[in-house]
């Protein structure tokens, strides 16, 4: 199960970025996780500062 990134939540701040071990996050004026390259690890979602980031269902 991928995650993802509610674009009326998600302020662009980079905080996920990083932390992705898999350069799933692409950046604009909302971040976007790749589904395909998402393993799932949760690294994105312990790090967003206003918890826009939620496990698809």
């Amino acid at each position: 199960m991928a995650y993802f990134i509610e674009p009326d939540l998600c302020t662009a701040c980079g905080a996920c970025l990083d932390e992705c071990p898999v350069d799933a996050i692409s950046e604009g004026d909302y971040y976007v996780i790749d589904p395909d390259l998402c393993t799932d690890c949760a690294a994105c979602a312990e790090v967003c500062p206003v918890e826009a980031i939620h496990p698809a269902e």
